[in-house]
C-alpha cells in the first residue's frame, strides 16, 4: 500500500470534520479540482485506506456499554481455526495477534458483567484456547484516533 500524501491527509481530515461531504464540497473546501478530489477518494477506497463506516458506531448505542480486553493463550497449531472462531463472536470487536505472554489480545463489548461472563465462556469453549485473562475498562480516556497523524502528514 502506498503511503498517504499531504493532499490525501487533507481530504481525510476534511471527511473527519464533515463525513457526508460531497465531492464538490470537498473540492471547494480544499481548493482542488472536483476530479482530483473524486480520483483521490476513489484511489483511497480502492487501496483499503477507508475503513468500514460501522467502525464509527459507539457500541454503547447498541446497549453494549461495557468494554473489556481479554488476553488469550492458544495452541499455535490451532491458530487459523481459533482466529476463525473468534471472528464469529459478534461481541469480539478487535483481535490482535501479539508477542509476549499472550497469543491474542481481544477487545470485547458486553451489556454488563454477566454478559461478559457469557462471552468469555464462548471464547474459552473455542478449540485451541487454553487460558484467558480479562481486564474491564473503567473509562475510555482516548478512543482510537488517526487525526493527529493525518495532521502531521498534511503539514508535509
Amino acid at each position: 500500500m502506498d503511503e498517504i500524501d499531504p493532499l490525501d491527509a487533507r481530504i481525510l481530515l476534511a471527511l473527519d470534520d464533515e463525513p457526508d461531504a460531497t465531492i464538490l464540497t470537498l473540492s471547494r473546501r480544499l481548493g482542488i479540482a472536483r476530479n482530483t478530489a473524486h480520483a483521490r477518494l476513489r484511489r483511497l477506497a480502492d487501496r483499503g485506506v477507508l475503513g468500514d463506516t460501522s467502525r464509527r458506531i459507539d457500541p454503547a448505542a447498541l446497549g453494549l456499554k461495557l468494554t473489556a480486553f481479554i488476553s488469550l493463550e492458544a495452541r499455535q497449531a490451532d491458530a487459523p481455526a481459533t482466529e476463525s472462531a473468534l471472528v464469529q463472536i459478534p461481541e469480539v470487536v478487535e483481535v490482535h495477534s501479539t508477542t509476549g505472554d499472550a497469543d491474542y489480545l481481544l477487545k470485547v463489548v458486553a451489556r454488563d458483567t454477566s454478559d461478559l461472563r457469557r462471552i468469555t465462556a464462548d471464547i474459552l469453549a473455542i478449540d485451541g484456547v487454553e487460558r484467558s485473562g480479562t481486564v474491564i475498562s473503567l473509562d475510555e480516556v482516548m478512543g482510537p484516533r488517526v487525526s493527529a497523524l493525518l495532521e502531521r502528514v498534511a503539514a508535509g
